[in-house]
């Protein structure tokens, strides 16, 4: 009987189908929508959402360096100057700078950018919905590869169904329906769902893509609260990145380290993620990277770190501080110079 072969598959395509459901609702739901801030969102909530925790850390050593609390050569060593922090992202700046005060960029990036200041950005901006959490984005991946193979089940079931079907005699199929009907009608619908809710895969929202449009239209944007003889540039940083500087030293010491990648791409992992709480769920950029070039997010090869963290892929790899991975609960936790 292949009534046996298809409730089998309800079985399976049905608790598949609402855990996606609930995963991807989780995914859209904003828990407080705001509208958007329009030009005068803070300047590292802007660097978060146009270039992620990369983008914040090097508008924090830009806006030091320009008002003279910071040295960054161009072999890539950062000095502090002025150990008294304008907030909490430049105090983890200083912090991941040790106590001499010295660091190099390959080192302390990945310290700050996995700081708790410069995570709970991330979670601000998806709070208001301009960009998409990334442990439920997984999530969600995770229920619909659940789906699709509750799908490919049910088609192996489905053929089996049929073959056996035709194999039987024509007293044995007499008042009897046939399979094909029933198993279309699941794939059918099934296949319809998974479609309704795909995801896109980056992590900036619609919302966010339109908060974006309204600073770089018009005149050029210059954050509230900052030096205005530094706003213009700073702005300019947030928003497009290391390139805007004409001190060619400064952005080829920022630039060395970063690989070529957008945070706010189309692909899951130019937007990587680097969590194990959800105070450090964020981790790549305009640079995608968290660690040295050697250990970029994304890889493979470098993994620490729970099992439910990942770093820029559905598998659970994750990046540590500087070179290597951290302890097996965290991912990077400090990991600066001179400590």
């Amino acid at each position: 009987m292949w009534h046996i072969e298809f409730y089998i598959s309800l079985l399976l395509v049905v608790p598949a189908a609402l855990w996606t459901s609930i995963a991807v609702q989780r995914v859209r739901r904003v828990p407080r929508p705001q509208g958007l801030p329009g030009r005068g969102i803070p300047l590292l909530d802007a660097a978060f959402l146009a270039g992620g925790p990369t983008r914040v850390v090097d508008v924090a050593l830009v806006r030091m360096e320009r008002e003279g609390r910071a040295v960054i050569s161009r072999s890539g060593q950062v000095t502090i100057t002025d150990p008294v922090a304008r907030g909490s992202v430049e105090y983890a700046v200083i912090n991941a700078a040790g106590r001499t005060r010295s660091c190099e960029l390959k080192k302390l990036k990945p310290a700050v950018m996995q700081d708790t200041s410069v995570q709970e950005i991330g979670n601000r901006l998806a709070d208001r919905g301009l960009m998409r959490r990334p442990e439920l984005q997984r999530s969600a991946r995770r229920a619909r590869r659940m789906l699709w193979l509750s799908v490919l089940v049910t088609v192996v079931l489905g053929v089996v169904s049929l073959i056996v079907w035709a194999a039987q005699s024509e007293a044995e199929q007499a008042g009897r329906s046939g399979p094909f009907g029933a198993f279309a009608a699941l794939l059918v619908v099934t296949l319809g769902f998974l479609t309704a809710t795909r995801q896109r895969k980056e992590r900036i929202t619609p919302a966010g893509k339109r908060q974006l449009e309204l600073m770089r239209q018009g005149s050029t944007w210059q954050p509230h609260g900052i030096d205005p003889a530094q706003a213009a540039l700073l702005g300019a940083v947030a928003l497009t990145g290391v390139a805007a500087l004409e001190d060619d030293a400064i952005r080829e010491a920022l630039q060395a380290r970063l690989v070529s990648s957008s945070f706010s791409g189309s692909s899951s992992s130019s937007s990587s993620t680097c969590s194990s709480t959800d105070s450090s769920s964020w981790c790549g950029a305009s640079s995608n990277s968290c660690g040295s070039s050697s250990s970029s997010c994304g890889s493979s090869s470098s993994s620490c770190g729970s099992s439910s963290s990942s770093c820029g892929s559905s598998s659970s790899s994750s990046c540590g501080s500087s070179s290597s991975c951290g302890s097996s609960s965290s991912c990077g936790g400090g990991g600066g110079c001179g400590s």
